[in-house]
């Protein structure tokens, strides 16, 4: 079957049929950033990071940047990916070069989540943690318990930061 992105935009009538032609079809079908983005349109996430993290400049001095593993929204499998926590957004990307012009793979936006806790039990991968949304749930594996830490830490001032139900003359500076 020989299915193009283009094509498929005119070929969906349902997402079953879609899911089914994406499913099937022969790879490489276009760089991998239009295949993410492609996924999350037709499972009606609209919001990307061009919507919602626009005005942040991940490539400046990030609250915190290293690598993890991250499990696959699609697939199960587990990818290492370079991760940029800013402005109450976590990006992230498919290397640590990190420019103006790099596009992050996609974007956590920080007040949209609710919890950050270890999670090696629920993978059975030493290291693990897991960020919890209202929608989701995703898994990410450090390299160290020191990183793992030092993550949950990170991510978890920001939810607080970033949180609506403190009051801005509440908040606390943590740098």
């Amino acid at each position: 079957m020989n299915v193009d992105w283009f094509v498929l935009d005119a070929l969906l009538t349902d997402k079953c049929q879609a899911l089914h032609l994406l499913a099937h079809a022969p790879y490489p079908l276009a760089p991998r950033p239009s295949r993410s983005r492609y996924w999350n349109k037709l499972l009606g996430r609209e919001e990307t990071f061009r919507s919602i993290g626009t005005d942040v400049k991940y490539w400046e001095s990030p609250e915190r940047s290293g690598w993890l593993m991250k499990q696959g929204e699609f697939l199960s499998s587990w990818r290492r990916r370079y991760f940029v926590l800013k402005d109450g957004h976590l990006f992230w990307f498919l290397g640590d070069y990190v420019t103006k012009d790099v596009l992050p793979r996609g974007v956590v936006r920080i007040d949209q989540c609710l919890s950050i806790k270890g999670a090696e039990e629920a993978v059975h991968k030493p290291y693990a943690f897991e960020i919890s949304t209202g929608e989701t749930c995703m898994f990410f594996v450090a390299e160290s318990e020191r990183e793992k830490e030092e993550w949950i830490n990170s991510v978890g001032r920001a939810i607080i930061r970033h949180s609506r139900c403190v009051l801005p003359e509440e908040r606390v500076n943590y740098t």
